[in-house]
């Protein structure tokens, strides 16, 4: 399986997308400084995932995520309680 997921940093709020074919192991990875786009803001919560069998659909996802400002804010629009939280 591949992931796409969104992480927020208890830090200062901000948001991370990414994707992973191991969710847990990404997140650990995250959380102990270990990426060096997030690396000043741990740590985090994970705060959504979708679950794809084809790595081509979770990496077309996460770029849809990060690049149209429409895509993300229709998932903002439907995981808003999540987000607000924590």
């Amino acid at each position: 399986m591949f992931y796409v997921y969104i992480i927020r940093s208890r830090k200062d709020k901000s948001v991370y997308i990414g994707y992973s074919d191991d969710l847990t192991r990404r997140f650990r990875e995250h959380n102990n400084l270990e990426n060096k786009s997030t690396r000043g803001k741990a740590p985090f919560d994970l705060v959504y995932y979708e679950a794809y069998r084809a790595k081509p659909d979770a990496k077309y996802r996460e770029k849809n995520l990060k690049r149209f400002a429409k895509a993300y804010g229709q998932l903002r629009g439907r995981i808003k309680y999540s987000l607000e939280a924590l």
